[in-house]
């Protein structure tokens, strides 16, 4: 393994304060440029990553395929730069210098994921790799010894190739091997990992990956296997809930909960009847089909979703819903099963309502949820196409989660953050975790949403999945021309630091020449 010397430490911290810092006054929050409101002493600042984005090391010390790995050496040209995971930043054998940058953010969580063909090559725990075990084993050990608390994804994206020749998540015995995954994972783990995710990000899997061909697996069995991944994720999210809970948890005193993500749906036109269910129903086929099942008091999926669903079935002619149906058993079973709702968001959507829109499928989420999705000229896009920003969504999609479910659980922030095309001076970032943040602390302060942590995405620039690396994220810069995987701090990355440090957004702190902090 690589680490970093202590003089390399040192240069990093050095980086933070030689960046070049500039002081003003901000006409929306106090004169003196500070946010009128603060975390708490015991809010959880963290930041987030994911194993295949970062680890490389493909094959590797007995590691088996996951299916990104099969896919895309298969399909060199699916990502848009033609590139794959197999290096990436590095992180398996840079991870002690990843935690290194963790402490020069002074934050005290860190969200990671485990990668399940590293721990089991063949998917199935008749097999543990010992040397994927020694690795996670050793991350752990590091983090808590630099006074910083992992919070563990079990599953985000890269399922075991030899589960996916079986139809991944269509598949119902997934629920099976799922639980026999986390059983694995819970036995070696636990005694240091008190914070666990089951699954991250159910909606965007099974829609990109099942109903259209954005990410692998690139089934687009669409309108049908989207539902059966989204079904059978949710059992086996489930039954690993139920297995911590009794089997664990009583020793482990830990927690276990679920991350999903949504985009926020504005109507296009507030005065318009339609557009205003519109952007409801988004919200119900993307966020509720998920959550509702887990954090409502009934269970089961939305009222609306199920006879959106049912009646688009029977209307095409099949035989019974292309939504599968939870037994009232099951109903019970996933009912109630996260301590925490996670939840990760990036920007808002227009919507607007339409029978057919260019490139929907026949059957297909988008055709059964009716809404045409769109982004306000005026928003900025400082990266990827997708990812508009527009600050209030956030607070809008905490304040609905809050309505819809209450607040017995608290919300987490699992994700949030927003893309360039790269550099060091990212002020459009630096705008952007200030504008979020400040609209979580209004969610907080006055609008009584219970909130308790937030993960920014993410620690460094990474794989992008289809994007690969055309598009950056971190709030570290990543070399990736260079042999080692150079890092550097981004102007970003001092500015949160500041965050972390005073629980409070200094807007004056890092500005962009002649910056005007509008549309908060």
């Amino acid at each position: 393994m690589q680490s970093l010397s202590r003089v390399a430490h040192v240069a990093i911290l050095a980086c933070f304060s030689l960046m070049f810092i500039t002081k003003g006054v901000s006409t929306l929050v106090s004169k003196n440029g500070l946010s009128n409101y603060s975390f708490p002493d015991k809010f959880m600042f963290g930041v987030a990553t994911a194993a295949f984005q970062i680890e490389g090391a493909w094959n590797e010390d007995g590691k088996g395929e996951s299916m990104w790995d099969t896919y895309l050496h298969k399909h060199p040209n699916f990502t848009v730069d033609h590139t794959n995971g197999d290096l990436a930043t590095d992180s398996y054998h840079k991870y002690k210098q990843d935690i290194i940058m963790l402490q020069s953010l002074g934050v005290k969580y860190y969200r990671m994921s485990i990668s399940w063909p590293r721990i089991l090559p063949n998917g199935t725990d008749h097999y543990i790799n010992k040397a994927g075990v020694r690795y996670y084993r050793k991350i752990f050990q590091e983090l808590i010894k630099a006074k910083i608390t992992p919070v563990v994804t079990l599953f985000h994206w890269d399922l075991p190739t030899a589960l996916m020749d079986l139809g991944g998540w269509t598949n119902p015995k997934m629920v099976d091997y799922f639980e026999d995954y986390a059983r694995v994972v819970f036995s070696l783990f636990g005694d240091m990992v008190k914070t666990w995710t089951t699954m991250n990000e159910l909606h965007v899997h099974c829609y990109n990956g099942y109903d259209l061909n954005a990410f692998v697996p690139a089934m687009q069995s669409h309108g049908i296997g989207v539902y059966l991944c989204s079904h059978y994720m949710l059992l086996g999210h489930a039954r690993a809930y139920h297995l911590y809970d009794k089997e664990f948890r009583p020793k482990q005193k830990g927690k276990i909960g679920l991350t999903l993500d949504v985009f926020y749906a504005e109507p296009k036109d507030s005065n318009n009847k339609e557009d205003v269910e519109a952007a409801e129903r988004y919200l119900q086929m993307h966020l509720g089909l998920y959550a509702h099942p887990v954090y409502s008091k009934e269970g089961d999926y939305p009222a609306l979703v199920r006879e959106r669903i049912d009646n688009m079935s029977r209307t095409q002619g099949y035989p019974r819903s292309r939504l599968p149906v939870f037994t009232p058993e099951e109903v019970e079973m996933v009912r109630g099963t996260s301590d925490f709702f996670g939840i990760n968001h990036y920007t808002t959507v227009l919507a607007s309502a339409s029978s057919m829109e260019p490139g929907w499928l026949v059957p297909s989420l988008d055709h059964d949820a009716g809404v045409k999705s769109e982004q306000d000229p005026k928003w900025p896009i400082p990266g990827a196409f997708w990812l508009a920003v527009y600050p209030p969504g956030l607070r809008k999609i905490v304040n609905w989660i809050t309505n819809n479910y209450g607040t017995r659980v608290p919300i987490i922030i699992t994700e949030n953050g927003v893309c360039d095309s790269g550099g060091l001076n990212d002020y459009e970032r630096v705008s952007y975790y200030n504008k979020y943040l400040y609209q979580l602390l209004l969610a907080m302060h006055e609008d009584g949403c219970r909130v308790e942590g937030y993960f920014a995405w993410t620690l460094m620039d990474d794989f992008e999945w289809s994007d690969g690396y055309t598009v950056k994220f971190g709030l570290f810069h990543v070399d990736f021309n260079h042999p080692e995987r150079k890092r550097t701090p981004k102007l970003s990355a001092l500015n949160y630091r500041e965050i972390l440090r005073t629980r409070r957004i200094n807007f004056n702190y890092i500005k962009m020449p002649s910056y005007k902090y509008n549309n908060l």
